[in-house]
């Protein structure tokens, strides 16, 4: 007989399923037609996100992609150039809605530091050349494997960005766990931002949602927009009341971060080519790509590829003992 064994989930931390407590916010939550008359669990998520973040507003929104993308059509003109680190999620992951939908035309820096912002945004062009207009961040950076820009680097990025003019983006879907990681608080890394985005249905584990951020005249266009994408709904607050429980849970990203460390030094101890993650992700290189996800696959371990090598996510769903798990399994069977 065949032993089956249960999965255990670690190609993303989007995969965690609301507890028991949330459910209960969630069943309970006071709502109303968000469209019309603004649901006031949704009002009151907004307004706690927007003070975490240090802007002067919020709106909530059903996914990071879609805020990324309200804040990039709001702030780029059809045919504007805009600079982003190379695999950034809004170059890479988001079906290219930046260049598709708002117009922009995207250019990745190779190098994200502040010579290269103003190297590639500065200095003038003859009249058929790109207008380069806008600056997107990413903190954490997903494709480097949860990378995390310390304030003083965020600074100096956004300082140099004003420096020639440019409007600042940040992609913050795990603003949480650089916050964390650094042990700073949010504001420290949205200094100077026009707009910010951050997500509740990642390293949060909400069932869904994001939030994007900035001036109240940006939100107020920017809820216009959703509208237009599809993304208003009615009585939100079902949504947001997970939003709100999530965001008691900040500090328990500290968990992930060492379960995160303690699976990559049980991988390096089995040979594999792991780094130190600095948050949650962990990025293996391997010979074969392919061969070992499927290996990892048949011994029940879910990882994903990225950027060419295994990505394993840990999250709220995850505790030691699977950690410890995981590395038994690929001892044995990968």
């Amino acid at each position: 007989m065949i032993e089956l064994v249960t999965p255990i989930d670690l190609r993303s931390d989007t995969v965690t399923k609301p507890d028991e407590e949330m459910r209960r916010a969630m069943a309970a939550a006071e709502v109303g037609d968000d469209v019309l008359d603004h649901d006031p669990t949704m009002a009151a998520l907004e307004e706690r996100v927007a003070a975490l973040l240090g802007v002067e507003a919020a709106l909530w929104v059903p996914s990071g992609s879609m805020g990324n993308l309200i804040a990039l059509f709001l702030h780029l003109a059809r045919g504007d150039r805009f600079l982003a680190p190379l695999g950034a999620h809004v170059l890479d992951a988001e079906l290219g809605t930046a260049a598709w939908l708002a117009g922009g035309m995207p250019h990745a820096l190779h190098s994200l530091t502040p010579e290269a912002v103003v190297a590639a945004g500065g200095g003038e062009s003859p009249y058929y050349g790109l207008k380069t207009t806008l600056l997107s961040l990413e903190n954490t950076h997903n494709a480097s494997g949860g990378t995390v820009t310390s304030a003083a680097d965020h600074a100096a990025l956004v300082a140099a960005a004003r420096s020639i003019g440019l409007v600042v983006h940040l992609d913050g879907a795990r603003l949480w766990n650089a916050s964390v990681a650094l042990g700073v608080p949010l504001t420290s890394l949205t200094a100077g931002v026009d707009t910010v985005q951050v997500c509740l249905s990642k390293a949060l584990g909400a069932p869904v949602g994001s939030v994007v951020a900035g001036s109240a005249s940006f939100v107020a266009e920017a809820r216009r927009v959703r509208k237009m994408l599809g993304g208003g709904v009615r009585q939100g607050g079902v949504l947001a009341a997970a939003g709100l429980v999530a965001l008691d849970r900040i500090p328990r990203l500290a968990d992930d971060h060492a379960h995160a460390s303690s699976l990559a030094a049980g991988l390096r101890e089995l040979g594999w080519d792991v780094a130190e993650p600095a948050t949650n992700i962990v990025l293996a290189s391997v010979p074969d790509l392919d061969k070992t996800l499927l290996a990892l696959g048949e011994a029940g371990v879910l990882a994903s590829p990225m950027a060419g090598k295994v990505r394993f996510v840990t999250h709220g769903d995850v505790g030691s003992s699977d950690v410890a798990e995981v590395l038994r399994r690929v001892r044995e069977g990968v």
